[in-house]
């Protein structure tokens, strides 16, 4: 049985009003957001595919990945895009204490310069929220404030249920202007997501969108 929405409810929007769901536009602009890379293989094919259609995107990023792979990290950041956080070992919120999860995701604010959060799952307590934002707030400039982005569209491409023509329908049926919309860069996603997103930039630049980093 499938326990996730694609397209985030109104109710779970207004419970957490200060995330970031979409963008509030009725230009027609989307944004691709990529987590868990850098990877190997999903983002240098990530990196192409953008490149090829002139499209931008923000890729949320985990800490250890980054280490593990800088020429990759520093390649998203020259053609133009943008970074996230993503924690550095890819926490779960709810499981997790909050002094242990604001400290992992300082760890990783080492290596990912940036203000932009997004939890994995999408699992984070209000307390862990407060203390992310006031982290991520300080160090980048003066007038910067730290945001948790989370997401209109859900891609499905982690689950192995699905095939990669399944995850490009899902997006094609829920499209609308401001959707930030969440991808895999990842090992799991990898056979969906290698099909799914050329169909997808491809479809959505045909009815009129491009694509934004955040």
């Amino acid at each position: 049985m499938r326990l996730y929405f694609y397209r985030t409810p109104a109710w779970l929007r207004r419970c957490f009003p200060k995330r970031i769901w979409r963008i509030d536009t009725q230009e027609p602009v989307l944004y691709l957001t990529f987590d868990d890379g850098p990877h190997p293989t999903a983002t240098p094919f990530v990196l192409d595919t953008l490149a090829r259609f002139d499209c931008k995107a923000t890729f949320f990023c985990i800490g250890q990945n980054v280490l593990r792979y800088p020429a990759l990290y520093r390649r998203i950041l020259e053609e133009g895009h943008q970074v996230g956080n993503h924690t550095h070992r890819h926490l779960n919120g709810w499981k997790t204490d909050d002094q242990d999860y604001v400290a992992d995701i300082k760890e990783a604010a080492a290596c990912i310069r940036s203000g932009l959060f997004r939890p994995p799952y999408g699992r984070l307590r209000s307390t862990q929220a407060k203390a992310v934002l006031a982290a991520l707030s300080v160090p980048f400039s003066a007038t910067h404030q730290g945001r948790i982005v989370m997401w209109d569209l859900l891609s499905g491409d982690f689950d192995t249920r699905l095939s990669g023509a399944d995850c490009f329908s899902i997006c094609k049926k829920r499209l609308r202007p401001g959707s930030i919309i969440v991808m895999h860069d990842s090992e799991k996603a990898w056979p969906r997501l290698s099909v799914a997103l050329p169909l997808l930039i491809e479809h959505a630049l045909g009815e009129g969108y491009t694509f934004k980093a955040m």
